[in-house]
């Protein structure tokens, strides 16, 4: 563990700390614990200085702990304990994961969290914004034996999982939007992003990622160009993220292990019950093509099924962006 690592665990509880009792339990200089401090300030952490009091976070954080996810996956501990990389800082999860992963055998369930992440993605290019050491960033890699082809319908599982891990956390109220946003209130929650790589005849590599809002900052939340929401919001109060986390992890490896036997099949019936559009008017934005229709449900391969004036159409995701109609 960092000297940062540590200095940030001290102040993780939100009260005052003075530079000298931090920098004794450090074993450190006050002037370097004042370098430490900079550096968290600089990944846009929060740190109050107070003459005469010393410092302190503006929240207490719920930080990463790997002893305590894996005392939360109880059982299924064993599947994670040497599969699990917990890092601070990283461009993307996804892309750490799969550079990893690069030359490694053991794919299945290797996983990445993230303290802070800097380039995340999410659907069609947008940055995906979160605050340092206070969301859940995770990717979950797997393989499949068949083609790209064959896992159609992936991305939609992953969404109905991610909404069953958040209704077991204690969150009521989500639905889903087509293909995979987690939605509370009509505000986005969470989202996911598949990168998918393999050969038309297989095998076929996926890193999931998932992104969940559990504290935004106002300083952030300038950022983020559509309506959002996040736990602290809807709760009222500091999250435990680990016992998320692992609800994630066991989610996941759950959903990908039924997700090869079985393919999308056991998924439907749950996201179609679960997607707050189904037989409503929502408007479609297709490159510069828009158009009105109702929305019937979604077909075996996750492809959303809309009545229009035309007839009926499938559509994939990425192509399209649904909107409701007001």
């Amino acid at each position: 563990m960092t000297t940062r690592s540590e200095l940030l665990r001290l102040l993780s509880d939100g009260t005052f700390h003075s530079g000298t009792a931090l920098g004794k339990k450090l074993g450190i200089t006050r002037a370097a614990v004042c370098k430490s401090i900079r550096h968290l300030t600089q990944t846009g952490l929060d740190v109050h200085r107070v003459t005469g009091r010393g410092y302190k976070l503006d929240a207490p954080l719920s930080l990463l702990e790997r002893a305590r996810i894996l005392k939360y996956l109880g059982a299924g501990a064993g599947d994670f304990r040497d599969r699990l990389s917990i890092v601070d800082e990283v461009d993307s999860t996804n892309a750490y994961l799969a550079e990893q992963l690069a030359a490694n055998t053991s794919f299945n369930g290797s996983a990445c969290l993230a303290e802070t992440q800097w380039h995340g993605r999410g659907r069609r290019g947008r940055a995906w914004v979160a605050t340092p050491y206070s969301n859940v960033m995770l990717s979950m890699a797997w393989q499949f034996p068949s083609g790209p082809n064959l896992i159609s319908g992936l991305s939609l599982a992953a969404g109905v999982t991610l909404l069953q891990a958040l209704e077991e956390f204690g969150i009521s109220g989500v639905g889903l939007k087509w293909p995979n946003d987690i939605l509370w209130e009509q505000r986005k929650l969470a989202g996911l992003l598949a990168d998918v790589q393999g050969e038309a005849a297989g095998p076929t590599r996926v890193i999931l990622g998932v992104g969940v809002n559990v504290y935004i900052s106002p300083a952030d939340a300038k950022h983020i160009d559509q309506a959002w929401v996040d736990l602290h919001s809807i709760t009222g109060k500091l999250v435990d993220r680990n016992r998320l986390s692992a609800l994630l992890l066991r989610h996941f490896k759950n959903m990908f292990e039924q997700f090869a036997a079985k393919g999308f099949a056991p998924f439907r019936a749950a996201w179609q019950a679960r997607h707050l559009y189904q037989d409503k008017r929502v408007r479609l934005i297709q490159g510069e093509r828009e158009f009105q229709g109702t929305v019937a449900g979604i077909d075996d391969n996750g492809g959303l099924i809309v009545h229009h004036a035309k007839g009926t159409q499938v559509f994939h995701s990425g192509e399209i962006s649904m909107r409701p109609v007001a």
